[in-house]
């Protein structure tokens, strides 16, 4: 059975799992305030076809459990992060693509974290205000799906970013993963873009640079898990495909992890996008 995970970690480990080295792939783990980074970068085609992952940097932050009192220095070590795969142009304007259905709990990440991120084009642009020069203009888009609109998700956005200018897109969804423990408790930040869907073999059109015409940030949290890999996890027998077709599992509270899953990268990304610090970035959105 096709291995289902959005993660270049685990894809790499699944290929490398001592070394953890291959030829075109480069990786390294540090430490950012206190919390665990692990770097994937594939630097060619032929890193690329080792782990079936495009050309790029992937960044996974290992958040843990997302506890109130965790979730500021857990958003730091994040925006951190994040800040380095932007322009470098501080007030660049930028887009953040929430995707997903929001109908779905496992699926509402990106239009949970779209509500959490400080949206300031309008302020910069039409109000006049000299408060808002120092802030980056921000727009933000929440596409839906394919099923509910009947538009794919790419080429709503790219009417968007043809109209706004954006010099990057930050697009923001939810994955799949290999393990449970990292379901709502992993970030992964990539510079490919991201193709919607793909984890759980519903893949729709490509959001990347060659779609968009500009650098699309992908953001994403896993939140399910292929069902035979839980199965393979609980027994050590290798998975069989199934007569009812690919199954996926969540974890029982999950309107709750991704409600905090949700406010951990709106955060991040505002603190990321416009330099301010955790509560700032909160009180932004809760008070609009």
């Amino acid at each position: 059975m096709p291995v289902r995970t959005d993660l270049a970690l685990e894809s790499l480990r699944l290929t490398s799992p001592e070394a953890g080295e291959l030829e075109g792939i480069r990786s390294e783990e540090r430490l950012r305030g206190g919390t665990h980074v692990v770097e994937v970068e594939v630097l060619n085609g032929r890193g690329a076809e080792a782990i079936s992952k495009p050309v790029g940097r992937y960044v996974t932050v290992e958040a843990g459990p997302l506890l109130p009192e965790t979730l500021p220095a857990l958003a730091e070590a994040l925006a951190d992060e994040l800040e380095s795969f932007l322009p470098e142009d501080r007030l660049a304007p930028a887009m953040v693509v929430g995707l997903g259905n929001r109908a779905v709990t496992p699926d509402a990440l990106g239009p949970l974290a779209a509500e959490r991120t400080m949206v300031t084009r309008h302020l910069v642009e039409f109000t006049g205000d000299g408060r808002f020069r120092s802030l980056r203009p921000v727009s933000v888009l929440t596409p839906g799906v394919l099923g509910t609109t009947g538009i794919e998700s790419a080429d709503l956005i790219a009417g968007a970013a043809e109209r706004m200018k954006p010099a990057v897109i930050l697009a923001v969804d939810a994955l799949a993963s290999l393990d449970v423990t990292r379901l709502c408790s992993t970030v992964q930040i990539s510079s490919s873009g991201i193709v919607p869907g793909s984890g759980v073999g519903n893949s729709r059109a490509a959001l990347d640079r060659e779609t968009l015409g500009v650098p699309v940030i992908a953001v994403g949290v896993p939140t399910v898990v292929d069902a035979a890999t839980v199965a393979e996890q609980l027994t050590g027998a290798a998975p069989r495909e199934s007569r009812y077709g690919s199954m996926f599992v969540t974890p029982r509270d999950i309107d709750r992890l991704v409600g905090g899953a949700a406010r951990l990268v709106g955060a991040a990304i505002s603190m990321a996008l416009h330099d301010v610090d955790y509560d700032y970035a909160v009180e932004w959105t809760e008070g609009r």
